[in-house]
């Protein structure tokens, strides 16, 4: 049963933690850069030397003395988001998006007091949701502010766009759309809605939830057909120029539209996921072996753009024809 798993896992190009670990990751990702994307403060640092729009950055907590300063660094706003610096997969992320006295509101309507909000900070300075468990700084940063396109696709939160760079050619595509099962949070494992993105138009291509597939959005019931991302080549773009900025050959880049900035990176990942592949049903084996084939990198990102959506659109081969898919369990558990 496990060989006929793996073959069919195989038919279907799919990359397992393995080869994305060895063939891809630990070839094209040196390590002393990992710190650039690992550490959020100097990914923002880095892309707002790019020139490149992030989320406003209000505020820094290093030390456990510093949790007496929160009250007076979140006074001025009514809506903001606290991170761990050094956290991954969405882990102690809170969302706060109305202020009214000593209560703070969560997206999911939730009050919590200030006093829960000190214990969540210090759990983060201790590092309860860093990586390798070693002492965190706190971010917290303006909130984002939805863009009206997705008001139908979206619940209680911000959607997210990642995008796959492989040798700063872009070549697979995620939409995460937030829910109440997740929290408002743009995480699937958390119960958000991933969707497949055809890379050649920036539409709607296949979602899962959960790792089943879902034709609508769980809570707002808006199907996916109709949905298409706009700014398409910019945020392309966006996504192919953090090969230069960081220096990495394969990365997870995120990207938020926002109501009133436009599109925005707000996290890099040295060590993407592999759910991509289950939301687009569709394996990344063959997108890697089409950019590895390639003897040179193409200076020009606009045309390494142009590129990735010519070969990896929905109708050039690449991807399966929609007919011809089915369910592909995530290697990524």
């Amino acid at each position: 049963m496990f060989l006929a798993s793996a073959r069919k896992l195989r038919s279907f190009g799919i990359i397992g933690m393995n080869q994305r670990n060895f063939g891809l990751i630990s070839r094209y990702n040196p390590r002393h850069l990992y710190p650039l994307v690992d550490d959020k403060l100097k990914t923002k640092l880095l892309a707002q030397k790019a020139g490149i729009t992030v989320p406003k950055l209000l505020g820094t907590l290093q030390y456990q003395h510093d949790v007496k300063l929160l009250k007076g660094i979140l006074s001025p706003y009514a809506q903001f988001v606290i991170k761990p610096v050094k956290g991954s997969g969405g882990k102690g992320i809170l969302v706060i998006t109305e202020h009214d006295h000593n209560l703070y509101f969560k997206p999911s309507g939730d009050a919590i007091q200030l006093a829960d909000i000190e214990r969540h900070v210090s759990n983060i300075l201790s590092g309860l949701h860093s990586l390798g468990g070693k002492p965190d700084t706190v971010m917290i940063e303006s909130l984002i502010q939805l863009d009206p396109v997705f008001s139908d696709y979206s619940y209680e939160g911000i959607p997210d766009l990642r995008i796959i760079v492989l040798r700063g050619y872009p070549i697979m595509a995620m939409l995460r759309l937030t829910t109440h099962a997740s929290d408002g949070k743009a995480n699937l494992h958390q119960g958000a809605v991933g969707v497949g993105i055809d890379m050649g138009t920036g539409s709607a291509l296949h979602a899962v939830q959960y790792g089943e597939s879902v034709s609508c959005h769980p809570d707002t019931r808006k199907t996916f057909p109709e949905l298409v991302i706009p700014h398409w080549d910019k945020l392309l773009q966006l996504a192919a120029a953090c090969y230069e900025m960081t220096g990495l050959g394969y990365l997870g880049v995120d990207i938020v539209l926002d109501r009133d900035q436009g599109p925005m990176i707000i996290e890099l990942n040295a060590r993407p996921g592999l759910s991509i592949q289950v939301a687009n049903c569709a394996g990344l084996a063959p997108r890697v072996a089409v950019i590895e084939a390639l003897k040179n990198v193409e200076p020009d990102l606009q045309l390494r753009v142009a590129f990735s959506k010519k070969q990896f659109a929905a109708d050039s081969g690449i991807h399966p024809p929609r007919q011809q898919r089915t369910r592909i369990d995530d290697p990524d558990s």
